[in-house]
């Protein structure tokens, strides 16, 4: 393994994800501009400020620490009350919530607002209709998505994905049957593979079967009409060396893994690999990164999207695989959850991979980042705050209550201050920033293996 291809992989993702927070917070910016917001700061990263300039309205920089991006919006939440004893305040006693927090909130509430001037009247994203707040809110998760589509649209139609091809790779002399599965040389008793009898040979490209024409990519059609006619005679036509040719063979019966629709072996309940009777010819498939029609990418990015759906919805379940895999024996689920690092180090591993094209790897890299944003568009719509899908949630029901009073003919609504819930909103920063810490652990000294 290469250790300068590995940096380079990790830097390629560090940039990557870069992009992808400087992009996400764009997707935030373009609408609250276009809205009349003013938006003091867009920032890349927290802590110290690196680099900055200011264009307009708006201070643009970089942090030292890149764990993010934010804008700041004037006026996210709506000033406070009149405090108890001020003129026109109501005057009632302080409830649990208002003795414990009360200080919290109003601390930082008067932080977000630090910048409101006299002339922002009107252009605060309180005051903002719900439609406009959502579409801002909304605007993040959605650069994700586009850029996770056009990633893994560029790998799908450019350069492909692996796929089992009609052109034959091997062809087996013999059927190994239960009792002789472990021998690794044909004897005079085993029965002849159908293929081999046939007469095809590596290389060649079966073109129809039975009549019905198969394309390159559509090994399991093929293969479907074998398993389902044992004992009868399937026609092919095939090509070689540019002549097309044709050949007649009989399917052997025998016991075969059932498979999914992904083509692995499927266990049953005992933990066995289930078994059927079906038709087999003993021949074997090459595989090819075969260019996908542009109308197959929003299938594949629906299907990322319901995995990462799967993953968010059994999150706690996931982490306790990741904490036993971390502190114990057992291997990390490939498909589980991984930080910062983790995806790093996946990006370094397969860029120093000696087996893998130097076109595979950059193919991978883009899919790995399609896959990141893919999970970042998800992950932010989680309607909790701090997290974008909070905002959304917060806005909504700032929009049914004013729906509501328009409907009843109340006067004052109140806006939706959504500040209140800044204890709520640091809970679930202490939970995110556990599982952070854990999955780094994980990344760090239980990393998941790809090769």
């Amino acid at each position: 393994m290469s250790t300068v291809l590995f940096i380079l992989g990790v830097v390629f993702m560090v940039l990557a994800i870069g992009v992808s927070i400087a992009l996400h917070e764009v997707g935030h910016l373009v609408p609250a501009k276009l809205f009349g917001l003013r938006v003091p700061q867009y920032m890349i990263g927290f802590g110290k400020t690196l680099f900055s300039f200011t264009r307009g309205e708006t201070q643009y920089g970089i942090k030292m620490l890149p764990l993010g991006g934010y804008i700041s919006m004037v006026g996210m939440y709506p000033p406070r009350p009149a405090a108890e004893g001020e003129a026109g305040a109501p005057r009632k006693k302080p409830n649990l919530f208002q003795r414990v927090f009360g200080q919290m909130v109003d601390d930082a509430r008067s932080q977000a607002n630090e910048n409101v001037k006299p002339e922002d009247e009107g252009r605060m994203f309180y005051q903002l209709p719900t439609y406009k707040r959502i579409i801002i809110m909304l605007g993040g998760p959605f650069m994700n998505l586009v850029i996770g589509f056009v990633l893994i649209g560029i790998v799908l139609t450019s350069f492909g994905i692996a796929t089992t091809t009609t052109t034959v790779s091997e062809v087996y002399k013999c059927i190994a049957t239960a009792e002789n599965a472990d021998q690794t040389e044909c004897s005079a008793s085993d029965p002849a593979a159908p293929a081999y009898e046939a007469g095809l040979l590596p290389g060649d490209t079966i073109t129809s079967v039975n009549g019905i024409a198969v394309a390159q990519g559509e090994w399991n059609k093929l293969t479907d009409v074998i398993r389902e006619n044992p004992g009868q005679p399937v026609s092919l036509e095939y090509t070689r060396d540019g002549t097309i040719r044709s050949t007649t063979m009989t399917p052997y019966l025998t016991d075969r893994p059932v498979t999914d629709a992904n083509g692995y072996p499927v266990k049953g309940a005992d933990g066995e690999y289930e078994m059927a009777k079906v038709g087999f010819v003993g021949m074997s498939s090459t595989v090819e990164n075969l260019p996908q029609p542009l109308r197959e990418v929003p299938g594949v990015v629906g299907t990322q999207l319901a995995n990462i759906g799967n993953v968010i919805l059994h999150l706690p379940q996931r982490m306790g695989d990741v904490a036993r895999a971390a502190f114990g024996s057992e291997e990390r689920d490939p498909n589980g959850p991984v930080s910062i690092v983790g995806v790093g180090r996946i990006a370094g591993e397969i860029s120093a991979e000696d087996s893998i094209s130097v076109g595979d790897k950059f193919a991978t890299l883009l899919s790995l980042a399609g896959g990141l944003n893919l999970a970042l568009f998800a992950f932010n719509l989680i309607p909790l705050l701090p997290l974008d899908g909070g905002h959304v949630v917060g806005a909504l029901y700032d929009g049914l209550k004013r729906t509501v009073a328009r409907i009843f003919n109340i006067k004052n609504v109140k806006p939706v201050d959504t500040i209140k819930m800044l204890p709520l909103t640091y809970v679930v920063v202490v939970a995110m920033l556990a599982m952070g810490g854990l999955l780094i652990y994980a990344d760090i000294f239980k990393p998941i293996q790809l090769f």
